[in-house]
């Protein structure tokens, strides 16, 4: 095998060049990225967040990065399903590792994060973020928002996440509310799909209720969120609980009657129309899970919001 290499995430020699580890072994970046501190360049990045004191039930999601990048690792170096391409060969995209967090002065999280995220999107790159709990959406949002202007969220959720806030908390229930009060989102052209709890206010945030989910064809839930959105800057948020347990146990809030992985992702797949300036992967709690199905289920989410990024670009310069 004198052509192949291992441990793409430290050897690489291009930022688009291929992997060939085996996927049961070498390091373990996402979809074997290079690990970079040096953002020059990138189109993409890869950021990990591992923060979970936030959760109101389960804690674990501070696992969740590792997890995902494990699970990631079963995209080799093939065109990518169902995007028939490689979606490195025209998008640059480096790991760019962990934000690193103080466990014991949980205070100073919203404004470490927002100041590490404002300086990764700051040169125009797009952030792809893993979760952590949902608190960690906040911060990131306010980043967003502060480059792009208030954010049409498109959320995929079994939660409102709009319970009070008084401003301080850190809890990953309450961050949709903050973010309207403060105007970073649009609430009247975001949509949060999957919702199978109630919360005492909506925020005038269109909902697709779990049952709703069920009984709509994927094509028509995607419909739906383009309608709803239109041409506005979107940031995209998924927890991972919008899936039903069985396709996702490995959560800190788990709700019975979700939808499926495939549904959902076929429900991305139709969204290559939205304006996605940023987007995360949240609350996957790998210690609750089983053979990886969680994690692979959010790996997979994270594969799918690089390939409508690589088709967006590609579409952009004609490739």
């Amino acid at each position: 095998m004198p052509a192949k290499t291992i441990d793409h995430a430290f050897t690489a020699t291009a930022p688009r060049s291929a992997a060939t580890d085996p996927t049961y072994a070498g390091a373990l970046s996402f979809m074997r990225r290079r690990y970079s501190k040096d953002i020059a360049g990138a189109d993409t990045i890869v950021w990990g967040i591992p923060f979970d004191a936030a959760t109101s039930n389960r804690p674990g999601a501070r696992f969740g990065p590792q997890a995902i990048r494990r699970a990631s690792a079963i995209f080799d170096n093939d065109p990518q399903y169902p995007f028939s391409r490689d979606l490195f060969e025209d998008m640059t995209v480096i790991d760019y590792g962990d934000c690193l967090l103080d466990y014991g002065n949980h205070q100073e999280t919203p404004a470490t994060i927002e100041a590490e995220a404002s300086k990764l999107i700051g040169g125009g790159a797009f952030l792809l973020t893993l979760g952590g709990d949902h608190f960690v959406t906040w911060p990131l949002l306010k980043a967003h928002a502060a480059r792009h202007g208030p954010l049409a969220l498109v959320q995929f959720d079994a939660h409102q996440d709009t319970w009070f806030d008084d401003g301080k908390r850190i809890d990953h229930g309450s961050f949709v509310a903050r973010a309207v009060r403060d105007g970073i989102i649009d609430p009247a052209h975001s949509i949060q799909t999957g919702i199978r709890t109630h919360a005492p206010d909506d925020f005038g945030i269109r909902l697709l209720f779990g049952h709703q989910v069920e009984e709509m064809s994927a094509k028509e839930i995607a419909e739906t969120i383009l309608a709803h959105v239109g041409g506005r800057p979107a940031y995209l948020t998924f927890d991972i609980d919008c899936l039903d347990p069985a396709y996702a146990p490995g959560t800190g809030t788990p709700v019975a009657g979700g939808p499926s992985s495939a549904k959902i992702l076929s429900v991305l797949r139709h969204l290559a129309p939205l304006d996605i300036r940023g987007a995360d992967v949240v609350e996957v709690a790998p210690a609750y899970d089983h053979a990886d199905i969680t994690a692979i289920a959010g790996a997979t989410v994270a594969m799918y919001m690089l390939g409508l990024r690589a088709e967006r670009l590609a579409l952009s310069t004609g490739a």
